[in-house]
This record gives C-alpha cells, sequence and structure tokens, in this order.
C-alpha cells in the first residue's frame, strides 16, 4: 500500500479511476439498498466502502463523490446530500490517518454520521415541519444511525479491508 511520504495523493490516471471506482461502488451498494440505505434507522452497506481510505488516499475523494450523488439520486433534500456527503469525507479523511490502525480508523464513519446524518435524519425526514424538537428521537435517530455504520464497518468492512490488504499492493497505490 503504497504512499507517498506526506500522506497527500499525487494525481495519476491510475488514482482518478480508482476514486472513480470507490465513488460508483458506493453509487451502486447504495441504490441496491435502497429501503435499508435511508430512513430513520439506516444500515447502508455501501458504508463498507468508507474504509477504504485504509488502503488509497484517492478513495475519500471518492466516497465524497459517491455519496453526494447516491444521496442525490437517492432522492435526498438538499442539505441530506451536501452534509451526508460532508460527514462521509469528513470520516475518510480521519480514516485515512488512522488507517495503520484499521479498528480505530473504522470508528470514524459511526462517529461522524452519528452527529451530522442522525441530526439531518430527524430533522429532514422524522420530524414533522412545526412540531416540537424531541430530543429522545433526535438522540434516538443519532444512535441508530451511528450503531448501523457500526455493524457495516466493524462486521463487513474490517473483514473487507483486511481481505483486500493480502491482494498485490500495486492494485491500490496512491
Amino acid at each position: 500500500m503504497s504512499d507517498s511520504s506526506n500522506n497527500s495523493p499525487r494525481f495519476s490516471t491510475r488514482g482518478l479511476a480508482l476514486g472513480g471506482m470507490v465513488a460508483a461502488i458506493y453509487v451502486v451498494l447504495t441504490l441496491i439498498f435502497q429501503p435499508i440505505s435511508f430512513e430513520a434507522i439506516q444500515f447502508r452497506i455501501a458504508e463498507v466502502m468508507t474504509l477504504t481510505p485504509i488502503l488509497s488516499s484517492y478513495a475519500p475523494a471518492g466516497l465524497f463523490v459517491g455519496c453526494l450523488l447516491a444521496n442525490w439520486l437517492g432522492g435526498g433534500i438538499w442539505f441530506d446530500v451536501a452534509l451526508g456527503s460532508v460527514a462521509t469525507l469528513l470520516a475518510a479523511v480521519c480514516t485515512r490517518k488512522f488507517r495503520h490502525k484499521p479498528p480505530l480508523a473504522a470508528l470514524f464513519p459511526a462517529i461522524f454520521n452519528g452527529l451530522i446524518v442522525g441530526p439531518v435524519v430527524y430533522f429532514a425526514y422524522v420530524r414533522a415541519p412545526g412540531a416540537p424538537v424531541s430530543v429522545p428521537t433526535l438522540l434516538f435517530n443519532m444512535a441508530t444511525v451511528a450503531l448501523g455504520e457500526l455493524v457495516v464497518c466493524y462486521v463487513l468492512g474490517l473483514p473487507m479491508i483486511y481481505g483486500l490488504k493480502k491482494l498485490p499492493s500495486k492494485l491500490f497505490e496512491g
């Protein structure tokens, strides 16, 4: 898993292709599993891709674009599309920083999505317009989004990353 010493990707066709593949896989998985990818209780299988920054510095950009497209194509409202994508980007950057400790890196998608996407889901899709804020329901949404992330990242994501690490390293350079 080669990387430049300063942790910033240099532009390459391979890197662009890798980022594009991450984005495409994220979109396809989100839309295939759309019934469980959106809603108050989420189990977004595509979030397995949030651990790919462990393997490549090009993955965070691909994840941002993939999440943006998936949320838009999935019918999300504008602030869900924007904030959900930002949450994914922040998680991807932190996952990349902690790439040498995959079990720790896998926490960041749960943290950022719980803190950002949980409230977005509540205010965009759960709370009726004009209704008072229900703190227990808001906290429930935050917790269920974070829990769904934890399950996907630890049950599906870490085994995927450990398996991919066994492949030839040139596949993920950058």
